[in-house]
């Protein structure tokens, strides 16, 4: 019986190397972070994390360290047209939606501030909005102007999309 050893060889690495191309499969979509957090007593012990929201006017806010929402919690987020510019529109999910309203109703008149990563670097990140809490969010929206140009909104609201969509499908560790 005659073995062909070097042919054999040559089918098995071409089958290996096919197999290994279809399953590396690289995943270019950039992701998006956000983080909601409370603005804090100025009083409690530990203080909390004093913050600077907004670059031309800055906003010295005092936070609780640990943030009350973030992409994990979203469904979606869109940029939407408003008088003078755009906003970012976040939809979270019913869990966040209970945990939104139960901190805007009890904390009015304080600020919501807002942390925003949209890109691969340090500098594409940043506290993007420190809104102040006016009424009770019921309906899980969250609407604010960020302090960022639109092309970085854009990248931000696609970047929160691609997470919430990894999230959702369990993708993400």
């Amino acid at each position: 019986m005659n073995f062909y050893a070097r042919g054999f060889n040559l089918y098995l690495l071409a089958a290996a190397l096919l197999a290994g191309c279809a399953t590396e499969k690289k995943d270019t979509e950039p992701l998006g972070t956000l983080r909601v957090h409370v603005e804090s007593r100025g009083n409690l012990p530990g203080g909390g994390l004093k913050v600077s929201v907004l670059r031309a006017q800055p906003v010295v806010v005092t936070i609780a360290e640990n943030s009350i929402l973030s992409e994990a919690n979203i469904v979606t987020a869109t940029l939407i047209d408003s008088p003078g510019g755009f906003a970012i529109k976040v939809k979270f999910d019913e869990n966040a939606s209970w945990i939104l309203e139960q901190n805007t109703a009890a904390n009015p008149g304080r600020h919501l501030a807002i942390f925003g990563h949209w890109g691969d670097t340090e500098a594409d990140g940043r506290w993007l909005a420190a809104p102040i809490i006016s009424r009770r969010i019921a309906d899980g929206m969250l609407v604010f102007t960020p302090d960022a140009s639109r092309e970085e909104a854009v990248q931000l609201v696609t970047g929160l999309n691609a997470a919430a969509k990894k999230i959702h499908a369990g993708t993400l560790k």
